[in-house]
C-alpha cells in the first residue's frame, strides 16, 4: 500500500490473541516508520513498520463481511480475517460450521445440538449446497448428488487431532447416507452400517487428555450404491491401531473402552465365567492411567449398545469378550526375577496365568514356559534361551498388543462380511475418519506416521484445490498464470523415497544388532543437507522434521522396536493350537497376507484391513509396521484420487472441552495445520472474489450513471463501471458468466458503494435540516405576527372597553335618575286607584244583594208549582194502572187455558222438533268457530254441572214434596222403586270406579318403582361421569379426536401400501401364469381382472367365523340389540294402535252421551292419569338415552377402535330416532284425541244449554207438572242416564287395562335394559385404571392381529381363487374353442337366441319422462363394459361440461336398480368393480392432479349418495319427498360406505401428495428469492459454493419461480376442484395442507439460509404472505384455516423487521412471536445478516436477554418444522340437490346399453 487514510482498520500481531484489531487515527504515506492506531480498549499505540520484520498490518473487512458462512467470500482473505470470522460465527452465533472453498471447517461445540434430526436430514436432502447453510449434511448431499450426475466416485475426508469431533462427523455422514440412500428392499443394510459404529467406538476409541472418545486407528468406510442409488453394502478399512495403548496409558488416560465396559458388567451371570473384577483398577493394563472413569460416560450401559451391535458378528460375541479378558489377565501375570538377573521364571499357582490360558483354550505349562524362555535358532542347531525380567515383560505386552490386533482384524473383516453384498456395485462414497496432524512433547514413531499421512493428504488436498481454480479459470475463459503454492513432495520424498527415513528405517531394522542410535546417526549423516530434515542442538538421539504445519522433533528410542512388531513364534504357535477355534483363526497362516498391490483399481478394492499380520517364523520375508502402513496409504491415495474429494476439517477450540469457547491460539495452530488458510493463500493468489454479471448490477448500480442505466445490457453495463471505477486492469477479469476481482477490490467497491450512499445521506440530510430549519422559520414568523396581532387587538380592546365604560356610566345615571322619578309618580297613581277600587266595591256589593234575594223569591216559586202538579199527575196514572192490571188477569187466565190444550196436541210437538233441528244445525255450524273458545266452554261446562247439581237437588226435593201430597198413588210407588234401582246402579257404579281408582293406585306404585329405577340409573350415571369427571378439557377431546382420526388415516394409508404390495405381487403371479397367446375380453374381464381386497359379506362371514375378532363379535351384539329394539318399536307401535282404537271408540260413545257432566269428571281423571303416566314414561326414555350415551362414552374411552366406536354410535343413533319418531307419533295422536274430545265437548254442552233453555223452567208450580206427565219424563231421562254411565265405566275400564299392559311391557323392557346397563357397568367399575389400559391394550392387539390374520386368509385365498379361476379359464376357452371348430352354426343360434329382445328396448326408450324413476338397468355381461366406460377411459373433460360427479350418479342408479331387483350378487360385483377399477386409474395417474381430483370428487359424491339414499333417518333430513322415495329397499351398503371412505381418504392423500410434489420446486424461490416488490432486495458477496455454479452449468439457467407462479398454480388447483364438483369442505381441506406445506419448507429454508434472513426478506416476505391471504380471500377460502397455518412464518417475517436493540424490543419479540419455538427464535436471530453498512447486527446480550425471558416457554427443542405431517382430514356428509330422474347422459359417454327404469 502507498498510502493507508485515517479510519482505517487494520489487524496487528497479538501474543495473546494472536491477533488484535485496530483503527488507524494518522494517515500513513509510503516511507514511515510509524503506524499511529488506537486499539479497542481506546488506548493509543505506535506501531513499527520495517521492509522487513513489521510489513504493513493486514486490512480488516467491513462489517458487512463479517460472519460470513464462506470465507472466500471475505474482500481482504489472510490469517486474522479467517480466524476472526471463524469466532464471530462460533461464540456470537453459535455456527459450528464455515465454508473455506470446498473445505467445510466444522468447530467441535462441547455441547449436544439439535441440528441434526430426520428433518434437518429432509430439509438439506435435494438442495444446493450454496443454497443452505454450512452442514455436514450439505457437504454428504453435494456428495450424493455429484455421485448420480456425473456417475464418479466419490469421498469424504474428515480430518483433525484428537478432540475435534472427526468421528462424529463422520458418523452423521453415514447417517445422512443410510437415509436418503435407503436399501430398496428389506435388507437394511443402513442400519448394519450405522451399527457397526458402536462396535469400532468400543474396541477402537479411548480416552485421552484431549479427548474422552478419541479414534485411536483410522478408518475409510465405503458405502456402495446400486444404479437407483439405494445402499446395497459397505466395507471398511483400517489403519495404524494405536496396539501400544492395550499395554501402557499416559496419565489421566484410558485403554479401550472394551475392557472397562466388560469389568463394568462383570456382574452379570453370562460373564461370571470371565472371573473379571468390578473395579477396572485390579488389572494392571486398565489402571496405569490412574482414572478409570469418564464424567458422563455408564460403561455397562454402552456395553449393552456393544452387544446389541455385536448381533451383527452371529454367534462369536463370547469368544470375542473371552479373548479381551484374557489380555486383562495376561497383563497381571507376575514375572518373577531370578537372582543373577540374567533369567526369570512365573509361578506354576498364578489364578491369572490360570485364568488366560482357560479363557484362550491353551495349555498352561507351555505358556508358562515360554513366557520367561526364547528358541534361538542357527543354521545348525537350536538354543532355548532363558529372558531377563525386562525382556520378559517386553515380550508378554508384545504378545497382549498381538492378540488384540489381531482380534481387531478379524471383528473388521467380520463387520465387512456382515455388510458385504451380492448385487453389483455400481457406485460408492468412502467417508475417510483418519487422525490430523500431531505434535507432542515427546513424539515417537505413532506421531511420525500420523504426520506422514497427513502430509500425503495435503499434497492431494492441494492439488485438488489447484485443479479446480485451474478449471473455474478456463470455464469462465481467463486468462490465467500458475499459481505458487506450497507443494510438500520434497517433506514426502525425505520420509518414504529411497534411501529416505522409512528405508533407512526397515534396513536397521535388518541388522542383528541395530540400535535406535546407530539409526539416528545414519539419519544425520544422510539428510544433514535436506531442507526438511533439522538436527537437534542439544539432543544425538532425536531428529526434526519440517513438515508442512509445523517443525516436529521425534525421538528415536522405541522407533526399531515398534517398527519391527516382534512377537515370539512359540508363544503364537501355543495360541494356535488352541481348542477354541476363534482363537486359532485369529493366528493362522492364512491371515498373513500382504496388502493388495498398488496396481489394483480402486473399485474393486478388496475388503481387509489395512495392517496384515505379521509372520513369526519368516522374518527376513516379514514386512515391517512402516513398509505396511506406506502401502497401505498409497493404496488409500489411489483410491482418493480416483474419486471426487470433499474435505471436513474439524477444530478443536480450546483444551478444556468448554461449550462455545474459543481459544485463538488453538484454533489458528490447527488452521495451520489443516490446510484451511493454504486454501485461502491459494484462492487469494489469483480471484478470490467473483460477481455474476445481474449480482453485480444489483449491488453496485448505485455508482452507475443513468446514461449507463439505459444500456440494456448488464454485461456492458458492468464493464464500462468497473473500467471507470478501477483503473488498473490486472485487479479484475472479464469472464463469461462472472467478474472475477482480486483481493481487496471487493472491500474497495463496498467503500465507493458505501461513500455514495454516505454522500446521499449527506445530502438527504442537507435537504431535510434545510426544510426543517424552514418550516421552524416560518413556524417563528407565523409566531410573531400572532404575537403582534394578539398584542395590538389587546390594546384596542382595551380602549374600547374604557369607551364602553364611559358610555355605561351616563346610561347607568340616566337610568337611576328615572328611577327615582318614576317611583314617586307610581306611589301616586297607587294610591289613587286604591281609593277608586274601595268606592267602586261598595256601590257594587249593595246591588249585588238586591239581586240576590229577587233570585231566591223566584226558585221558591218554581219548587211549590211543580210539586202540586207532580202529585195531581201520579193520581191519575195510578188508578188507570189498576184498572189495566184486573182486565189483563182475565185475559191472561183465558189464554193460558187455550194454550194448555194447544200444547197436548201433535201439531205442536211436531212444530216444536222443527225448531230443535233447525237450532242443531246452526249449532253444528258453529263449532268449529266454538273450538277457539276451549277455555271459555269448560267454565260454562263448570257453571252448567254445577247448576245441574243444584237442579236435581230440587227435584229430589220436589220429588219428596209430592210423595208427601200423593202417597196413595201407586204410580208413585212405581217410581220410587225405580228410583232404588237407580241408587243401586249408582252405587255399583261408584264401587267399579273405586276398583279403578285402585289399580291407579297400584300403577303408582309402579311408578314410584320406576322412581326407584330412575335414582339408581342417577347413581350409575353419577359413578360413570364421576371416574371421567374434570380429566379432560374441550381442548383436549379435540386434540384426542384429531389424533385418533390421524392415527386411523395413517392405518389407512398403510393398508393401501399393503394393497399396492398385494397387487404387485399379484400381477407377478398373472405373468407367471398366463401364456403368451390369451388375451383378455370384456366378457372375462371382471373375473379374471378383480384383485379387490374387499370380500362380500357371505365370504367375510365363512372366512372370520373360525377366528372372529372382537369388534366383529361386539358388531352382532349390536346387531342383535338392534333387532330387540326394532321388536320394542312394533310392540309400542301395536300399543299405540290399539290406544287409538280406544280413542275413537270413546269419542264415538261420548258422542252420544246424554249428560256431558258425568262422561267429563270420568274423562279428565283418566286423561290426568293417561298423561301422567306418559310423562313418567317420557322421563325414563330420556334416562336410558342418557345412560346409553354414557355407556357409549366410556366403551368410546375403554375401546381404541374407532370402526366399533362408529358402528356403535351408529347403532344408538337409529334407536334414537327410532324412539324420537315413536314419540312424535304419540303426540300427534294424543293431539287428534284432544280436538276430537275438545269438538264433542263442546257440541254437547251447547246441546245441553240449548236443551235447558228451550226446557219450561224447574221452578214453577209442581201442580202444572205433574198434570202433564212430566215427572215421568224426569225418571227415565235419569234411567236412560244411569244406563250410558255404566257403558261408560265399563269402556274406560277396559281402555285402562289396555293402556296397563302397554305400560307394564315398557317397564319391563327397560328393567331389563337397566339391568344389562348395570352388569356392562358393574364390570368396567370392578377394574383398575391399570386393568382398563391393559383390557383395552389387549382388546387393540387382538383386533389388529384378528385383521393381520384375516388379510393374510385374504390374500391368500384371493391368490388361490386366482390361480384357480386361471386353470378353469383356461381350460374352459380350450374347450370352447374345440366346440367352437365343430359348431359353428350351432354357437351362432345360441347367441342370437342369448341377445336381448327389441321389443324390451325399444319399450323403455318409449317411455314418457314422468315415468323415469332414476335408476339404470344393465345386463350382467355389460358391467365390464359400464366400468370401462365410466371409469377405466374416463376423462374429466368428455364430462366436464355436464352435471359434476356424473360417473357417481350414473353407478349410484345403476345400484339402485340392483337393489331395486332384489340382486346381491350384481350390487357386490359392481360395487367391488368400481373400487378396483378407482385404484387402478389412480395407480396408473399418480401423478396426475387432474385425474386424482376428479375421482376424489366422484368418490366422495357416490360415498355422499350411498348416505343420502340409505333409508337412515340421520341422511335424509334434508332430503325432498321424491329423493326419499328413491331410497335404497333391500341392502344395507354400510360396509362398503366403510369402504369408500377408506378410499377416499387414499385419494385423499394422494391428491396432497400431487400437489405438493408440484408445489416443492416452487415455494422457496416464490417466497424467499423472486422480487416481489422490485429493487428491495440487496445483493452481497458470494462465496466459492455459491460462485461454483459455473462449473455444473451455462450462463443463464432456469429462473427461479415468482409468486405469481405459485399463485397460478393454486389457483389451478382451486379451480380443477371446483371444476369437478369437489365439496368446497374438502378443498378447503387440501388448500389449508397445501398452505401448511407452504409454511414448513418456507420457514425451514428461512432457518437454513443465512442470505435470506434480513430485513429486506422480511419484508418480501411480508408482502408474499399477503398476497396469499387476498388469493384466500378472492376464493372465499378464508375460513378454510389456512392463515392460522401461515402464522409461524408470519411471526418470523415480523421478527425480522422488528427493532432488537433494546429490552422493550425483547419484551415485545416475546409477545409477538407465540407460534415459534425459542430455538427458532434465536436461530433467526443469530442468521440475522444486515445487507449494508447502516443496519447493526443483533448482539449477543440481546438474544440472551430472549432466551432468558423465554426459558419457561413449554414447547418442543424440534428446530426445524415436520414437512411430512398432515392434518386429518374430515370428509362431511353432503346431499345432493340433484334429482336423479333429472340426471342426463351425454352420448358421448357411449352408454346406449343402459336403460332408464
Amino acid at each position: 500500500f502507498s498510502s493507508v487514510f485515517q479510519y482505517t482498520r487494520v489487524w496487528i500481531p497479538d501474543p495473546e490473541e494472536v491477533w488484535k484489531s485496530a483503527e488507524i487515527i494518522k494517515d500513513y504515506k509510503e516511507g514511515d516508520t510509524v503506524l499511529h492506531l488506537k486499539l479497542e480498549d481506546e488506548t493509543t499505540l505506535e506501531y513499527s513498520i520495517g521492509p522487513k520484520d513489521n510489513p504493513l498490518p493486514f486490512l480488516r473487512n467491513p462489517d458487512i463481511l463479517v460472519g460470513e458462512n464462506d470465507l472466500t467470500a471475505l474482500s481482504y482473505l489472510h490469517e486474522p480475517a479467517v480466524l476472526h470470522n471463524l469466532k464471530v460465527r462460533f461464540v456470537e452465533s453459535n455456527h459450528i460450521y464455515t465454508y473455506c472453498g470446498i473445505v467445510l471447517v466444522a468447530i467441535n461445540p462441547y455441547e449436544q445440538l439439535h441440528i441434526y434430526g430426520e428433518e434437518v436430514i429432509t430439509a438439506y436432502s435435494g438442495q444446493n449446497m450454496g443454497d443452505m447453510d454450512p452442514h455436514i449434511f450439505a457437504v454428504a448431499e453435494e456428495a450424493y448428488k455429484q455421485m448420480g450426475r456425473d456417475e464418479k466416485n466419490q469421498s469424504i475426508i474428515v480430518s483433525g487431532e484428537s478432540g475435534a469431533g472427526k468421528t462424529v462427523s463422520a458418523k452423521y455422514a453415514m447417517r445422512f447416507f443410510a437415509t436418503v440412500g435407503g436399501s430398496a428392499n428389506d435388507t437394511s443394510v443402513e442400519e448394519k452400517v450405522l451399527a457397526s459404529s458402536p462396535i469400532m467406538e468400543a474396541i477402537g476409541n479411548a480416552k485421552t487428555t484431549r479427548n474422552d472418545n478419541s479414534s485411536r486407528f483410522g478408518k475409510y468406510i465405503q458405502i456402495g450404491f446400486d444404479r437407483r442409488y439405494h445402499i446395497i453394502g459397505a466395507n471398511m478399512r483400517t489403519y495404524l491401531l494405536e496396539k501400544s495403548r492395550v499395554v501402557f496409558q499416559a496419565e489421566d488416560e484410558r485403554n479401550y473402552h472394551i475392557f472397562y465396559q466388560l469389568c463394568a458388567s462383570s456382574s452379570l451371570p453370562e460373564f461370571k465365567d470371565l472371573s473379571l473384577s468390578k473395579c477396572a483398577e485390579d488389572f494392571t493394563y486398565t489402571s496405569l492411567g490412574e482414572n478409570i472413569f469418564i464424567d458422563g460416560v455408564n460403561d455397562a450401559e454402552d456395553l449393552v449398545k456393544t452387544r446389541e451391535a455385536l448381533k451383527m458378528i452371529e454367534s462369536h460375541q463370547m469368544s470375542i469378550f473371552k479373548i479381551i479378558a484374557s489380555i486383562l489377565h495376561l497383563g497381571n501375570v507376575e514375572i518373577v526375577s531370578e537372582r543373577d538377573g540374567e533369567s526369570c521364571h512365573i509361578n506354576r499357582d498364578d489364578t491369572y496365568l490360570n485364568h488366560f490360558c482357560r479363557l484362550l483354550g491353551i495349555e498352561q505349562e507351555q505358556m508358562e514356559h515360554w513366557l520367561s524362555r526364547r528358541k534361538l535358532v542357527t543354521t545348525s542347531e537350536t538354543y532355548v534361551k532363558n529372558m531377563s525380567h525386562a525382556q520378559a515383560v517386553n515380550a508378554r505386552d508384545a504378545l497382549a498388543k498381538h492378540i488384540y490386533a489381531h482380534l481387531f482384524d478379524w471383528i473388521v473383516e467380520h463387520i465387512n462380511k456382515a455388510l458385504h453384498t451380492s448385487t453389483k456395485q455400481h457406485s460408492f462414497i468412502g467417508v475417510l475418519d483418519i487422525y490430523g496432524f500431531e505434535t507432542f512433547e515427546i513424539n515417537s514413531f505413532e506421531q511420525f506416521c500420523i504426520n506422514y499421512a497427513n502430509e500425503k493428504l495435503q499434497q492431494q488436498f492441494n492439488s485438488h484445490v489447484f485443479k479446480l481454480e485451474q478449471e473455474e479459470y478456463m470455464k469462465e475463459q481467463i486468462p490465467w498464470t500458475l499459481i505458487d503454492f506450497y507443494d510438500n513432495q520434497p517433506c514426502i520424498d525425505l520420509i518414504e523415497a529411497k534411501l529416505g527415513i522409512l528405508d533407512l528405517l526397515d534396513e536397521e531394522c535388518k541388522v542383528p544388532k541395530g540400535t535406535d542410535q546407530n539409526w539416528a546417526q545414519k539419519l544425520y549423516s544422510k539428510h544433514s543437507n535436506s531442507g526438511h530434515f533439522e538436527k537437534p542442538r542439544m539432543s544425538n538421539r532425536s531428529f526434526i522434521v519440517v513438515h508442512f504445519a509445523d517443525k516436529v522433533e521425534y525421538q528415536c528410542d522405541g522407533f526399531l522396536e515398534k517398527n519391527r512388531d516382534t512377537v515370539y513364534e512359540e508363544q503364537i504357535n501355543i495360541l494356535k493350537a488352541s481348542q477354541f477355534q476363534l482363537v486359532a483363526d485369529l493366528f493362522h497362516d492364512g491371515k498373513d497376507s500382504g496388502p493388495p498391490s498398488a496396481t489394483s483399481k480402486s473399485s474393486k478394492i478388496n475388503v481387509r484391513a489395512a495392517k496384515p499380520v505379521p509372520k513369526g517364523h519368516n522374518r527376513e520375508h516379514r514386512k515391517s509396521v512402516g513398509t505396511q502402513f506406506r502401502n497401505s496409504l498409497h493404496l488409500l491415495m489411489e483410491t482418493l484420487n480416483a474419486t471426487t474429494p470433499h474435505y471436513v476439517r474439524c477444530i478443536k477450540p480450546n483444551d478444556y472441552k468448554e461449550s462455545f469457547v474459543f481459544d485463538s491460539k488453538r484454533a489458528v495452530q490447527q488452521l495451520r495445520a489443516c490446510g484451511v488458510l493454504e486454501t485461502i493463500r491459494i484462492s487469494a493468489a489469483g480471484y478470490p472474489s467473483r460477481w455474476t454479471y445481474p449480482d453485480f448490477f444489483n449491488r453496485y448500480r448505485v455508482l452507475m450513471t443513468k446514461k449507463d442505466m439505459t444500456i440494456g445490457d448488464k454485461k456492458q453495463v458492468c464493464k464500462n463501471l468497473l473500467e471507470t471505477l478501477i483503473k488498473d486492469p490486472d485487479k479484475f477479469q472479464f469472464g463469461k458468466t462472472k467478474i472475477f476481482f482480486r483481493a481487496g477490490q471487493v472491500a474497495y467497491l463496498e467503500k465507493l458503494r458505501a461513500d455514495k450512499f454516505r454522500f446521499a445521506c449527506i445530502k438527504i440530510q442537507k435537504t431535510v435540516r434545510g426544510w426543517l430549519q424552514r418550516i421552524r422559520y416560518r413556524k417563528i414568523r407565523k409566531s410573531a405576527i400572532t404575537l403582534q396581532r394578539y398584542g395590538r387587538g389587546y390594546l384596542a380592546r382595551r380602549y374600547a372597553e374604557m369607551l364602553r365604560l364611559t358610555r355605561a356610566a351616563l346610561i347607568c345615571q340616566k337610568q337611576y335618575r328615572m328611577v327615582q322619578v318614576r317611583r314617586e309618580y307610581l306611589r301616586v297613581r297607587r294610591a289613587v286607584i286604591t281609593i277608586q277600587a274601595f268606592a267602586r266595591g261598595m256601590f257594587v256589593r249593595r246591588l249585588y244583594q238586591e239581586f240576590l234575594l229577587h233570585h231566591k223569591a223566584m226558585i221558591i216559586q218554581k219548587t211549590v208549582r211543580g210539586w202540586l202538579v207532580r202529585k195531581k199527575y201520579l193520581h191519575a196514572r195510578n188508578a188507570a194502572i189498576v184498572i189495566q192490571c184486573f182486565y189483563r188477569r182475565v185475559r191472561a187466565k183465558r189464554q193460558l187455558k187455550q194454550l194448555k190444550i194447544e200444547a197436548r196436541s201433535a201439531e205442536h210437538f211436531k212444530n216444536l222438533n222443527v225448531g230443535m233441528e233447525n237450532k242443531i244445525v246452526q249449532l253444528q255450524k258453529k263449532m268449529d268457530n266454538q273450538s277457539k273458545e276451549y277455555k271459555t266452554q269448560n267454565e260454562q261446562l263448570i257453571v252448567t254441572n254445577t247448576a245441574l247439581g243444584s237442579e236435581v237437588t230440587k227435584l229430589q226435593k220436589e220429588l219428596e214434596t209430592f210423595r208427601i201430597r200423593q202417597t196413595a198413588g201407586t204410580q208413585v210407588t212405581s217410581l220410587q222403586e225405580e228410583l232404588e234401582k237407580l241408587r243401586v246402579e249408582l252405587q255399583e257404579a261408584h264401587a267399579q270406579k273405586k276398583q279403578i281408582e285402585e289399580e291407579f293406585s297400584n300403577e303408582k306404585q309402579g311408578l314410584k318403582q320406576n322412581t326407584l329405577l330412575k335414582k339408581e340409573k342417577e347413581e350409575m350415571n353419577r359413578r360413570i361421569q364421576n371416574p371421567t369427571q374434570g380429566e379432560f378439557q374441550a381442548s383436549e377431546s379435540h386434540v384426542e379426536l384429531d389424533e385418533e382420526r390421524q392415527r386411523y388415516q395413517n392405518l389407512v394409508k398403510e393398508y393401501s401400501r399393503l394393497e399396492q404390495r398385494y397387487e404387485n405381487l399379484q400381477e407377478d403371479l398373472s405373468s407367471m401364469k398366463f401364456h403368451p397367446g390369451h388375451r383378455r375380453y370384456p366378457s372375462n374381464q371382471s373375473s379374471l381382472g378383480s384383485d379387490s381386497n374387499y370380500t362380500s359379506i357371505s365370504m367375510s362371514e365363512e372366512m372370520g367365523i373360525e377366528k372372529a375378532a372382537m369388534d366383529l363379535s361386539v358388531f352382532m351384539k349390536l346387531q342383535k340389540r338392534v333387532r330387540e329394539l326394532e321388536q320394542e318399536r312394533k310392540r309400542l307401535q301395536t300399543n299405540l294402535e290399539k290406544v287409538e282404537e280406544l280413542s275413537k271408540r270413546k269419542a264415538y260413545t261420548r258422542a252420544k252421551n246424554y249428560l256431558p257432566s258425568f262422561r267429563l269428571c270420568s274423562s279428565n281423571l283418566l286423561c290426568l292419569q293417561r298423561q301422567e303416566l306418559e310423562t313418567e314414561n317420557k322421563k325414563l326414555k330420556n334416562d336410558l338415552n342418557e345412560l346409553r350415551k354414557a355407556v357409549a362414552d366410556r366403551a368410546s374411552e375403554n375401546n381404541s377402535s374407532n370402526e366399533l366406536q362408529e358402528g356403535y354410535n351408529l347403532l344408538l343413533n337409529q334407536l334414537k330416532t327410532a324412539n324420537e319418531e315413536l314419540d312424535v307419533r304419540k303426540e300427534e295422536v294424543l293431539i287428534l284425541k284432544t280436538q276430537i274430545v275438545n269438538s264433542t265437548r263442546q257440541s254437547e254442552n251447547i246441546n245441553h244449554i240449548v236443551s235447558l233453555k228451550t226446557s219450561p223452567p224447574l221452578t214453577q208450580d209442581w201442580g202444572y207438572l205433574n198434570e202433564d206427565g212430566e215427572l215421568g219424563l224426569a225418571y227415565q231421562g235419569l234411567k236412560q242416564v244411569a244406563r250410558l254411565l255404566e257403558a261408560q265405566l265399563q269402556t274406560q275400564s277396559r281402555q285402562h287395562k289396555d293402556e296397563l299392559e302397554a305400560l307394564h311391557t315398557q317397564i319391563e323392557l327397560l328393567k331389563d335394559n337397566l339391568e344389562k346397563k348395570q352388569e356392562m357397568l358393574d364390570h368396567f367399575s370392578t377394574l383398575s385404571p391399570e386393568a382398563l389400559v391393559e383390557f383395552s391394550v389387549q382388546q387393540e392387539i387382538t383386533r389388529l392381529t384378528n385383521e393381520n390374520l384375516l388379510m393374510m386368509m385374504i390374500v391368500l385365498q384371493d391368490l388361490k381363487e386366482l390361480v384357480e379361476k386361471l386353470e378353469k379359464n383356461e381350460k374352459k376357452l380350450k374347450k370352447q374353442l374345440r366346440i367352437y371348430m365343430k359348431k359353428v352354426q350351432e354357437l351362432e343360434v345360441s347367441q342370437a337366441t342369448r341377445s336381448r329382445p327389441e321389443l324390451t328396448r325399444q319399450v323403455t326408450v318409449q317411455r314418457k319422462e314422468k315415468d323415469f324413476e332414476g335408476m339404470l338397468e344393465y345386463y350382467k355381461e355389460d358391467e365390464a363394459l359400464l366400468v370401462k366406460s365410466l371409469i377405466t377411459d374416463m376423462k374429466p373433460n368428455v364430462v366436464s361440461a355436464t352435471v359434476p360427479c356424473l360417473p357417481a350418479y350414473i353407478l349410484f342408479m345403476c345400484i339402485r336398480h340392483a337393489d331395486y331387483i332384489n340382486d346381491d350378487q350384481k350390487v357386490h360385483s359392481l360395487l367391488t368393480t368400481t373400487i378396483n377399477a378407482i385404484k387402478k386409474v389412480l395407480k396408473r395417474n399418480n401423478d396426475d392432479f387432474e385425474m386424482t381430483s376428479f375421482w376424489l370428487a366422484n368418490t366422495s359424491r357416490l360415498l355422499h349418495c350411498l348416505k343420502q339414499y340409505s333409508g337412515d333417518e340421520a341422511f335424509m333430513t334434508q332430503n325432498t319427498a321424491k329423493q326419499n322415495e328413491h331410497c335404497l329397499k333391500n341392502f344395507d351398503l354400510a360396509e362398503y360406505r366403510q369402504v369408500l371412505s377408506d378410499l377416499s381418504i387414499q385419494i385423499y392423500q394422494q391428491l396432497v401428495r400431487i400437489a405438493e410434489g408440484i408445489m416443492q420446486p416452487m415455494i422457496v424461490s416464490a417466497m424467499l428469492e423472486s422480487e416481489s416488490i422490485p429493487s428491495l432486495a440487496g445483493v452481497k458477496t458470494m462465496g466459492y459454493r455459491n460462485r461454483s455454479s459455473s462449473l455444473d452449468c451455462e450462463s443463464g439457467g432456469p429462473a427461479g419461480y415468482t409468486l405469481q407462479a405459485l399463485v397460478r398454480q393454486l389457483g389451478q388447483f382451486s379451480n380443477i376442484m371446483a371444476d369437478h364438483g369437489l365439496d368446497p369442505e374438502i378443498s378447503q381441506q387440501v388448500v389449508r395442507q397445501l398452505f401448511y406445506s407452504i409454511n414448513a419448507v418456507t420457514l425451514n429454508n428461512l432457518l437454513l439460509r443465512k442470505d435470506v434472513c434480513s430485513w429486506s426478506t422480511g419484508m418480501q416476505l411480508r408482502y408474499n404472505i399477503s398476497q396469499l391471504e387476498e388469493w384466500l380471500r378472492g376464493k372465499n377460502l378464508h375460513q378454510s384455516g389456512a392463515v392460522a397455518t401461515l402464522e409461524p412464518v408470519i411471526q418470523a417475517a415480523q421478527l425480522l423487521q422488528v427493532k432488537k436493540k433494546t429490552s422493550q424490543d425483547a419484551e415485545a419479540i416475546c409477545s409477538l412471536c407465540t407460534a415459534l419455538s425459542l430455538q427458532q427464535i434465536v436461530k433467526i436471530l443469530n442468521l440475522y445478516t444486515p445487507l449494508n453498512e447502516f443496519e447493526e447486527r443483533v448482539t449477543v446480550s440481546f438474544i440472551r436477554d430472549i432466551q432468558n425471558r423465554l426459558q419457561d416457554r413449554a414447547e418442543n427443542n424440534q428446530l426445524l418444522v415436520d414437512t411430512k405431517y398432515t392434518f386429518p382430514v374430515l370428509f362431511p356428509y353432503t346431499p345432493s340437490v340433484l334429482s336423479l330422474e333429472t340426471v342426463h347422459i351425454p352420448a358421448s359417454l357411449s352408454l346406449d346399453f343402459l336403460t332408464r327404469v
